[in-house]
């Protein structure tokens, strides 16, 4: 309870809450994008909407792979609030789109623009942010944006779930344009620039995301987390893509109940946060990192033949394994790096991870539309795979030197 007190402090910077609060609806927006996405995959293509789903969910991390170092030169040539309103404002129409969507290819077109535009958005609210809090703060603001971020990126799903259960997806869609204009709004009355002064900006990011990149390979530890992120990513992937599919057409259930299934995995994740506390001294960091891969794993091999009730325990824990693969990584960047290079390893470290995503979105949707009745356990099988082939042959790395 005093560690979270500790990160509420920063809210009392009134410029900072205002940035907070416009970053916790716009990720609740996201999560509304995604679960709407997903219901209307299915209504669209049947059968196929896990490769659907699947394209879209690659198109989404391409942009977080390729796009983020382009805002960062803007950031540093626009103000800041300019930009991340604009990037509100685009996804506020490009979701007012989506209700009237009846054609793959329209979905594909839309969800690059919003990807494109919360790629933008991301590092333009994370470049703002030490521009409004004392350097003292920062520590505490930039952790609990990043405990929201992680938070409701699987409690989000739970809540789009259940609403969409009660509104339909393409009505999910209208109230997720409220969410990105208010989120608009309350940049947009900011009562302070957020323009970088012209002798501070830098044109060229390539270098810094190289430096980034070449410290994050060359440290063991870290070199270790990376490659089990890649496992973990491939069974997050399989969870993402391939449950509306089994809870809507094996299972013959209804939205609701995918949003409980998707909320049952915020739980697990939110659960495995709380434990952190209590456990993340006793245990070293990789060993975390294992643990958490391989929970994950090993909740998604048996998800093809469980009832409701089952998968709910099974996504409780396949969410607790995804964050204890998250944050002992996050965490272990920064035991290991100096505080000068942070922000270029975790902006590498942001660009490789969402890379692993890329790999394992089409492969989740492959085995979804190629063996829907064992795509869980072929996934699962793979993700145990990767995990077991980078402890055996890199075990080596997890010590730190």
């Amino acid at each position: 309870m005093g560690t979270l007190s500790r990160l509420l402090q920063s809210l009392r910077n009134p410029l900072f809450a205002r940035l907070y609060a416009a970053q916790t609806t716009s990720l609740l927006g996201d999560a509304f994008t995604w679960v709407a996405l997903a219901l209307l995959a299915l209504e669209v293509s049947g059968a196929k909407s896990a490769s659907i789903l699947a394209g879209a969910l690659t198109l989404r991390v391409t942009a977080s792979v390729l796009l983020p170092p382009w805002a960062g030169i803007l950031a540093n040539r626009v103000d800041r609030r300019r930009l991340m309103v604009g990037a509100d404002l685009g996804r506020t129409g490009g979701v007012g789109l989506m209700p009237w969507v009846g054609e793959v290819w329209q979905i594909y077109t839309l969800m690059f623009l919003l990807n494109a535009l919360t790629a933008f958005f991301t590092p333009v609210y994370q470049a703002a942010l030490p521009q409004v809090m004392k350097q003292k703060d920062y520590a505490q603001a930039i952790a609990l944006s990043g405990a929201t971020y992680e938070v409701l990126g699987v409690l989000g799903p739970g809540i789009a779930g259940a609403l969409a259960g009660l509104l339909g997806a393409r009505n999910l869609f209208l109230l997720n344009g409220v969410t990105f204009m208010f989120s608009a709004l309350l940049i947009l009355t900011l009562p302070v620039s957020l323009r970088v002064e012209r002798g501070k900006a830098h044109a060229n990011p390539v270098g810094d995301v190289r430096e980034g990149t070449l410290w994050l390979w060359r440290d063991g530890p870290m070199r270790y987390a990376l490659l089990l992120e890649l496992s973990a990513a491939v069974s997050g992937a399989l969870v993402l893509v391939g449950t509306v599919g089994l809870v809507r057409g094996k299972l013959g259930l209804d939205a609701l109940e995918y949003g409980w299934t998707m909320a049952g995995f915020g739980i697990g994740a939110t659960l495995a946060a709380l434990s952190m506390g209590a456990w993340e001294n006793r245990i070293p960091r990789t060993t975390f990192v294992f643990l958490g891969a391989m929970v994950s794993s090993l909740a998604v091999l048996p998800a093809d033949w469980a009832s409701l009730n089952l998968l709910l325990f099974l996504w409780i824990l396949a969410g607790a394994g995804q964050n204890w693969v998250n944050l002992p990584t996050q965490a272990l960047i920064a035991d290991r790096t100096p505080e000068v290079l942070q922000g270029r390893v975790y902006g590498a470290h942001f660009a490789w991870s969402h890379l692993w995503w890329v790999l394992a979105y089409p492969v989740a949707g492959w085995l979804g539309t190629h063996f829907p009745e064992r795509s869980f356990l072929y996934g699962g099988l793979m993700a145990l795979g990767l995990l077991l082939g980078v402890e055996l042959l890199f075990r080596s790395w997890k010590r730190p030197r």
